[in-house]
């Protein structure tokens, strides 16, 4: 039986080899021969930046591989490359497959020719020449264009070569910025020429090379919107100053509110006349004159600015006697007392205006410690209806809010419309709330107890509602103060912000000095074209930033 057995299989055996031997050889020779070598690619030995490649070009008729080497090295430095530096460059071939090149790349000394041969599929030979040749740039394209002194950027069409200055009003003649392909040169160079951007102008670009070139058409345009509030993703952060270095106040602490008028922000430090600062640019443009009466530690203690360029100046009471808010028209402006509330209670760490003093407004003050209030004034066509305020208890806030809280209303005509709420009591959540019932109808999401709620503000940008407040670490560890920008079209969109400032960047601790009273501000205002919405914030000790949002359909 196992004899048997053994025939059997020697007998199958030997059928499979016969079939096996029936069959075709598998030619791996590809049915279209190509060249063979498809680039070559050198770099430096040593340096691992992603700018350290270079591509080859190849003269398949001619059997010439340059290999192309920038004039600037780094590309983006005014330092020359020269031949006497190519005497050992690292250098990869990418290949066909089955394709052989001999002598075995890995270093060649670029400064003279160097010759391999080339073994493809089907056994032909081919010899190439490899040489390098260090070539200016022919790129000339403008990356970048605004007139940051106006605050407009351009919008660059590339395709088109096009450049929009989205404007309503006349923008005249004016020095630009301009970012432009390395060692490329520009004519007329806006960046040196004041050019009158309220009709077309044209601008050439010209490679390093000398011979390539663009030219760009710059127009003032007006584009369309996006059907309902901002862009998606044109958050922009237009410049950031740090309270101590940048604007010379060395007192820690006492730097605590922004109020924003049309063409400035004020930075107002309470032992101080306050700081000014051109609105779109952050420049310091100076300090306000005629504040000398209302200086000092408790009496200049908070800042706001309602829609008409009116600052309010607020005390802090009872430290400073009753509360007393001024009126400054404008940042050349004399203080005079607007409100004198004669009875308060203890308020006036924080202080919100919506509207315009001329017409109509509504101010709101929080009052401090566990009452979960605020005062409430109204403004009807430009005439304050008392000195006394409104005091609107809210429901829906558990606990003490100590000395944080900001209440912003979003109607300057009506007192019952809706308001929104920042404060530290629980459960620690940005508050919408009901202007009718002072009833608590939508939440922000919970912020940790370690850190403080503070601020609030509102506006309504192209059609659409929003609101912004801020939390801010206190302690002299841990990381937080980050600004919280929600959608307040409806409670469904609320509850979680859309963008927020990363943390560990503008916040005291991170800057000056540990914010230990936990305070700052966030204020935010429309462009007069209503294309750009704007949110300033400030963390005391740490940094006055604007941040700049479009509306544009692009």
């Amino acid at each position: 039986m196992k004899r048997n057995i053994n025939s059997i299989l020697v007998i199958l055996c030997s059928a499979m080899l016969i079939l096996a031997g029936c069959q075709q050889v598998e030619d791996l020779t590809p049915s279209v021969s190509r060249q063979g070598i498809n680039s070559i690619t050198a770099s430096f030995y040593g340096d691992e930046s992603s700018e350290n490649r270079f591509t080859s070009e190849i003269d398949y008729e001619n059997k010439i591989i340059t290999i192309v080497f920038p004039y600037n090295y780094p590309r983006t430095s005014n330092q020359v490359l020269t031949m006497d530096a190519l005497s050992n460059v690292r250098v990869e071939a990418n290949i066909d497959d089955n394709v052989i090149i001999s002598p075995s790349l890995l270093y060649l000394d670029l400064t003279k020719e160097n010759f391999i041969t080339v073994t493809d599929q089907t056994k032909t030979k081919n010899e190439y020449k490899i040489v390098a040749e260090i070539r200016k740039s022919a790129e000339a394209k403008i990356t970048d264009f605004s007139i940051s002194t106006l605050g407009i950027a351009g919008i660059i069409d590339e395709e088109a070569k096009t450049i929009s200055l989205i404007s309503i009003e006349p923008i005249g003649e004016a020095i630009a910025e301009a970012s432009i392909s390395h060692g490329a040169t520009l004519s007329p160079d806006p960046r040196v020429n004041a050019l009158n951007y309220d009709q077309d102008v044209t601008l050439t670009v010209t490679a390093q090379n000398g011979v390539d070139k663009a030219v760009y058409t710059v127009s003032k345009a007006v584009p369309n919107k996006v059907e309902l509030g901002m862009r998606n993703g044109s958050a922009k952060v237009l410049w950031s100053k740090k309270i101590q270095s940048d604007f010379g106040i060395s007192t820690l602490h006492m730097t605590t509110s922004l109020a924003v008028t049309n063409d400035y922000v004020v930075v107002n430090t309470r032992n101080e006349a306050s700081v000014y600062l051109d609105r779109k640019t952050g420049a310091t443009v100076g300090t306000m004159p005629n504040m000398g009466s209302i200086v000092g530690g408790l009496t200049n203690f908070f800042a706001t600015a309602d829609d008409g360029d009116n600052i309010l100046v607020s005390n802090l009471a009872p430290n400073a006697g009753s509360y007393k808010v001024w009126r400054i028209k404008g940042v050349d402006g004399t203080p005079e007392v607007y409100i004198d509330w004669t009875d308060s209670p203890s308020l006036g760490r924080k202080l919100s205006v919506k509207g315009s003093l001329e017409g109509d407004a509504i101010i709101t003050a929080a009052l401090m410690g566990d009452a979960k209030s605020f005062a409430r004034w109204q403004v009807k066509d430009g005439v304050l209806l008392s000195q006394t305020p409104e005091i609107v208890a809210i429901i829906g806030i558990d606990g003490a809010w100590w000395n944080n809280a900001d209440v912003v209303a979003t109607d300057p005509s009506d007192p019952t419309a809706d308001y929104f709420v920042s404060c530290y009591a629980p459960p620690r959540k940005f508050a919408w709330v009901d202007g009718k019932t002072n009833t608590v109808k939508a939440r922000g999401p919970e912020i940790s107890g370690n850190w403080i709620q503070n601020a609030a503000d509102y506006t309504v940008f192209n059609g659409n509602p929003y609101a912004v407040n801020m939390s801010i670490n206190s302690f002299t560890w841990g990381s937080d103060d980050k600004v919280y920008l929600h959608d307040a079209n409806a409670v469904t969109t609320f509850t979680e912000p859309i963008w927020t400032t990363p943390i560990g960047t503008y916040g005291g601790k991170d800057n000056g000095g540990t914010n230990a009273n936990g305070t700052g501000d966030a204020i935010l205002k429309v462009s007069s074209d209503g294309y750009y919405m704007y949110l300033y914030f400030m963390f005391t000790n740490g940094c006055v930033v604007c941040v700049q949002y479009d509306c544009l359909d692009m």
